[in-house]
C-alpha cells in the first residue's frame, strides 16, 4: 500500500470541503457542529468499511455479504445492552461505557465466528474469481439476513444510547452530541490500530508479503492461508463493531440495516483507492461531511451527493485517492 506520506494532496480534502461549505452555512456555531457530526458519522463509516478495505485489499475477494456482519453486531448489542438496563439506564458515563465496550466485544466476537464459516464455506470456493463471488457472497447475505430474522425477528427493534451518551457537550453556541465524540474516538483507535498492525508487525509484514509473492512467503514456512482467514474474522469483527456503533448512531436496528450502509461501504473504499486503509479513511470523512452539508443546506439532493463525490474525486484520481499496488 502507498505511504501516506508520499502524496499529501488527499490529506488536504476533508478540511477543503469543511472550508468551501463554511460561507454557505454563515453561522459559525452551526458549521462546527454539522463538521462533528460529518466528522463523527465518517468514522463509524470507515469502522465499517474497515473490514471490507481489508478483505478486498489484502485477500482480492469482493464480500458483497458484509451487510450481513453489520447487522448481526448491531442485533447481538441489542441482547447484550438489553440485559445491561441497571448499567445503560445509569446517568454516569463510566456504567454506560462498561455496559457498552462489553456489547462491542461480544458483536465483534459473533461477527467474527460467522466470518470464519462464511470464509469456509462461501468464499473459498469462489477464491480469484470476482464474479462468482459477488454472486455467492450476496446470495449469504440475503441467507443470513433471513437468520437474523428467525432469532430476532423481521420488526425493526429500538437501540437507544445509553443515559449518559445521550444530549450534547456545548463548546460555545455550537453543540456536540457525547455519542459523536465517542464515535470519533473509537474510529481513530481503529484506524491507529490497522495502521501499526499493517506497519509495524511481524504479521502485517507477512501479509503484505503473501500478498505480493505467496509462493515465496510459503516456500520459508509460514502459512499464508490461515493468515488469510484471520484477516477475514478481523475484517468481519470489524464489520461486526461498525453495526454497534451504526445501530446506537440511528438508535433503532433492522435485519436489512447491512444491506443498506453497504452502499455507503463501496463509495468510500472506491474514494479510498480499493484496498486502502488511509484511502477509507479519508474517504468516510468525506463522505459523513458531504452528507451531513447537503442535509442541511440542500435536503433534496442529499441522497445523491455522496455519489456526485465519488464522481468528482474519479475524475481527479480515476483509481482512488490512495490507490493500492497492482490493484
Amino acid at each position: 500500500m502507498k505511504n501516506l506520506d508520499f502524496d499529501w494532496k488527499p490529506l488536504t480534502l476533508v478540511p477543503i470541503l469543511a472550508l468551501l461549505v463554511a460561507p454557505f452555512i454563515g453561522s459559525a456555531s452551526t458549521w462546527l457542529t454539522l463538521t462533528v457530526a460529518g466528522l463523527a458519522m465518517g468514522m463509524i463509516i470507515f469502522v465499517i468499511a474497515s473490514g471490507l478495505t481489508l478483505v478486498f485489499g489484502l485477500m482480492d475477494v469482493l464480500n458483497f455479504g458484509h451487510g450481513v456482519f453489520i447487522a448481526l453486531g448491531a442485533f447481538v448489542a441489542t441482547t447484550v445492552l438489553g440485559m445491561m438496563g441497571n448499567w445503560t439506564g445509569s446517568p454516569d458515563l463510566w456504567r454506560n461505557l462498561v455496559a457498552v465496550f462489553p456489547a462491542m466485544l461480544v458483536a465483534m466476537a459473533v461477527a467474527g465466528a460467522l466470518g470464519l464459516a462464511f470464509e469456509r464455506f462461501i468464499v473459498r470456493p469462489v477464491y480469484g474469481q470476482h464474479l462468482k463471488q459477488i454472486l455467492i457472497t450476496m446470495g449469504g447475505m440475503i441467507i443470513g439476513e433471513e437468520l437474523i430474522k428467525v432469532i430476532w425477528g423481521p420488526q425493526q427493534i429500538p437501540l437507544p444510547l445509553p443515559e449518559g451518551l445521550r444530549g450534547a457537550v456545548l463548546f460555545g453556541d455550537a453543540a456536540i452530541e457525547r455519542y459523536r465524540l465517542l464515535a470519533v474516538v473509537v474510529g481513530l483507535l481503529v484506524f491507529a490500530l490497522l495502521a501499526w498492525t499493517l506497519s509495524r508487525t511481524k504479521i502485517g509484514l507477512l501479509i503484505r508479503a503473501g500478498v505480493q509473492d505467496r509462493e515465496m512467503v510459503e516456500s520459508l514456512g509460514y502459512r499464508i492461508r490461515r493468515l488469510f482467514v484471520g484477516v477475514f474474522v478481523v475484517g468481519s469483527a470489524l464489520a461486526g463493531l461498525g453495526g454497534v456503533m451504526w445501530g446506537l448512531y440511528q438508535q433503532n436496528v433492522t435485519p436489512q440495516m447491512g444491506a443498506q450502509v453497504n452502499v455507503l461501504i463501496f463509495i468510500v473504499i472506491i474514494i479510498g483507492g480499493l484496498g486502502s486503509t488511509g484511502g477509507a479513511l479519508i474517504g468516510a470523512l468525506l463522505v459523513g461531511l458531504m452528507a451531513n452539508y447537503t442535509g442541511f443546506l440542500l435536503p433534496k439532493v442529499a441522497l445523491f451527493s455522496n455519489i456526485a463525490l465519488m464522481v468528482a474525486i474519479l475524475l481527479w484520481r480515476p483509481q482512488g485517492v490512495y490507490p493500492v499496488a497492482n490493484r
